[in-house]
């Protein structure tokens, strides 16, 4: 049995049709999977850094004077990191384009958000990225050394956390809409810590599909560009972490502060 990575973007059938008989030299390395991703990653922070300055000087305003741009930007940021996202997801070969637009896409909107939850909780966005570094690291460790194996099992399993955790979110979204909220996730109560940190366990599990199929794409050749669609699947969820990261923090300093 196969199961495919729960990371929509970094699946054996990508890999299967991009894959051409090429030459060495221009098939896709880790190495270069890894330098394609630590560029993303220096747009992704660059961008969020200036987005977070122009959040702070938003925040410092009288509500009156504050401009609509502000907050618009980072609803088109949102909205345009999805759209991004799914044409790189249908057109790998775009993704030394798209992948540093994604990048920058999502910096801005992770710069918004990060800055409205540190001028909540002070220090909490170190915290949020030290923690994504260390996950990402120890994983990696885990992955390159086979302390954790990419099994059938473990993508079963990994596949059905998701699948719930999808579930989830799509009936919280939906109920919102009429007004309805879904009671305790969202809170700063024991269910709600304990939901957002097993959400953080899956997105941090999910890293390991990633460096697995990234692995498979290397041993069939598959193409230079994929290094550049490498990177992007694995800044998704990095991205998907991070954020997950930040919202358990929040909910923990949030118990803290009401005891």
């Amino acid at each position: 049995m196969q199961i495919r990575t729960t990371n929509p973007a970094l699946n054996d059938a990508v890999f299967d049709r991009e894959t051409r008989p090429t030459l060495i030299a221009d098939r896709m390395t880790l190495a270069g999977a890894i330098g394609k991703t630590a560029v993303l990653l220096v747009l992704l922070v660059i961008c969020g850094g200036v987005s977070a300055g122009q959040m702070n000087r938003f925040l410092d305003l009288p509500l009156a004077d504050r401009p609509g741009w502000v907050v618009g930007s980072l609803i088109i940021a949102g909205i345009g990191g999805l759209i991004v996202a799914l044409v790189t997801t249908f057109n790998p070969r775009w993704a030394m384009i798209t992948a540093p637009l994604y990048a920058l896409l999502e910096g801005w909107l992770l710069g918004g958000i990060s800055a409205v939850f540190e001028r909540q909780y002070a220090y909490i966005v170190l915290q949020a990225v030290g923690l994504t570094a260390g996950v990402l690291a120890a994983l990696l460790l885990a992955y390159t050394t086979r302390l954790i194996r990419a099994t059938d099992n473990f993508r079963l399993g990994l596949f059905a956390a998701m699948g719930g955790i999808m579930l989830v979110y799509l009936a919280s979204l939906v109920l919102s809409l009429f007004g309805y909220r879904v009671p305790y996730i969202h809170d700063s109560g024991p269910i709600g810590i304990i939901f957002s940190l097993i959400v953080v366990v899956t997105a941090a599990l999910n890293l390991v599909l990633d460096f697995d199929y990234i692995e498979r794409g290397v041993a069939r050749g598959a193409p230079k560009h994929m290094e550049w669609y490498a990177g992007f699947g694995l800044l998704v969820t990095l991205v998907w972490l991070y954020l997950e990261i930040l919202n358990l923090l929040a909910k923990i300093r949030g118990r803290k502060s009401e005891g």
